[in-house]
């Protein structure tokens, strides 16, 4: 997660570099490391000395359901209804009433459009909705080494 108060410290050149410190925990989850840093955090240590890595990446694809023609026009009628109530409703305030329904006919026209057509060009290739997500195998929480032994003897303490 980023840092709400701004850039860190510890990369002002802005360019990517690989983590460094020692391991004083391991956990499964994000959530689980997120939880070893809050412990720290809320016991006083000072976690700006503190990293979390995930390791092992996997890019994870999760098939939701699968598309027909009637799921995707039925999308595209929906989400053009939307954008155009939205636009009308704009222009309505500038114009006459008919702006509404100008802009509602025009956003389902236009979404039936903006789905069909690409769904018509994968020619059946691709015939499914899905999300991506980028997750990792396990979640290292590193130390700088001047502070490492202090926060591994705290982790174990959250263990118990």
């Amino acid at each position: 997660m980023t840092n709400p108060l701004g850039n860190s410290n510890r990369n002002r050149s802005g360019l990517p570099t690989p983590p460094s410190g020692w391991p004083v925990g391991s956990y499964p989850t994000y959530a689980e490391a997120q939880r070893a840093v809050d412990y720290l955090a809320d016991n006083q240590f000072p976690v700006e000395n503190v990293t979390i890595v995930g390791v092992d990446l996997m890019q994870v694809e999760r098939v939701l359901y699968r598309l027909t023609w009637g799921k995707v026009l039925g999308g595209g009628v929906v989400s053009g209804a939307w954008l155009g109530l939205f636009i009308g409703l704009l222009l309505s305030m500038f114009s006459g009433g008919g702006a509404i329904i100008v802009g509602l006919v025009g956003g389902i026209i236009f979404g039936l459009l903006s789905t069909s057509i690409p769904y018509a060009a994968t020619r059946g290739q691709r015939d499914f909705a899905s999300t991506m997500q980028l997750v990792a195998g396990r979640y290292d929480v590193l130390c700088d080494p001047k502070a490492a032994e202090q926060a591994r003897d705290m982790l174990a303490r959250l263990a118990i």
